[in-house]
């Protein structure tokens, strides 16, 4: 059943990846939005997981207006995914000029002293096309790719991402010192880009979101003051209408090191999830969280969830 099931997902991808690539613009992007409208009318267990997430963001917010931000977000979902398919084939004229940066010299500034940067971003909008637009304005990329079953699938992936400029590791398996890979990449200067809100292991940084605990990936932070580059968040967003669409790439204050050695790691975490919650709140329309993030929401079997005892905010 594991098997026919990891053939299947390969098949559905390929599918629409070939579906998508092969349709004119407007129809294509006018394709997905019926089908996130159908799944969140359906309410599917992606748009439940949409749901129960923004009710954290907009704590205030009435069912119905919940309702009307969970379609917005599907749809958001689904033209990152229009966006994946055909990204691919554009050219760097349109790449770049699809995407408008706020603080621009937080980014390059180091970068041009020969430091490197991590930048930790959450799931929002498009990070394909901000690691696109880095590589086609000469800040080659390396990040990290969760391994997806079956093989070939992350394979594509892998290669759909190098292929518009960036270095993809894979996070598990490959035999590969993934920590080495990047503190090498961040002393030569260069850039590392780590989504950094959803932690993957059971050994993340507890931290406070939206007023709730949960676990960040230590990594951004452990990078940075192991190579003495920048720890700079980032929240994006889109803006404009499908086909027409571009991003917003928002660069926040870079995270100093604290001066107290105690807790260094979890102090840089969390000043990134306050930048996380400052760019999610602005437009939680397209924050693309389906999974269960929040403690609280882990199944009692879960272990990362911890005792009830310790659900609360630190």
């Amino acid at each position: 059943m594991s098997g026919f099931a990891d053939r299947r997902r390969l098949a559905m991808y390929s599918a629409g990846w070939s579906i998508m690539r092969a349709l004119p613009e407007r129809a294509a992007y006018g394709l997905l939005r019926t089908f996130s409208d159908i799944a969140w009318r359906r309410r599917s267990p992606s748009v439940r997981g949409l749901e129960r997430n923004l009710a954290r963001v907009v704590p205030d917010a009435s069912p119905d207006e919940l309702r009307r931000l969970s379609r917005e977000a599907a749809r958001s979902y689904m033209r990152y995914w229009g966006d994946a398919f055909r990204i691919g084939d554009w050219d760097r004229e349109r790449i770049v000029s699809r995407v408008r940066v706020i603080n621009e010299g937080q980014l390059r500034g180091p970068l041009e002293r020969g430091q490197g940067v991590v930048v930790a971003l959450p799931h929002m909008a498009n990070w394909d096309h901000a690691g696109a637009w880095a590589g086609q304005t000469g800040l080659p990329v390396a990040s990290v790719a969760e391994r997806l079953r079956p093989e070939k699938l992350f394979d594509k992936f892998v290669a759909y991402r190098e292929k518009l400029g960036m270095t993809i590791f894979p996070l598990s398996g490959g035999g590969i010192d993934v920590i080495a890979k990047l503190t090498e990449h961040l002393k030569d200067g260069k850039l590392v880009c780590l989504p950094a809100e959803r932690d993957l292991s059971q050994r993340g940084v507890q931290v406070t979101l939206f007023g709730e605990p949960t676990r960040m990936p230590a990594g951004p932070a452990m990078l940075a003051m192991r190579t003495g580059s920048v720890l700079l968040p980032v929240t994006m967003w889109y803006e404009g209408r499908e086909p027409n669409h571009g991003i917003v790439l928002n660069f926040h204050e870079p995270v100093p090191v604290p001066q107290e050695r105690a807790n260094r790691i979890a102090t840089m975490t969390q000043r990134v999830a306050d930048a996380f919650e400052d760019g999610i709140r602005q437009h939680p329309e397209d924050w693309h969280m389906t999974q269960r993030l929040f403690l609280s929401d882990l199944d009692a079997a879960d272990p990362r969830r911890p005792s009830d005892d310790k659900l609360v905010s630190t």
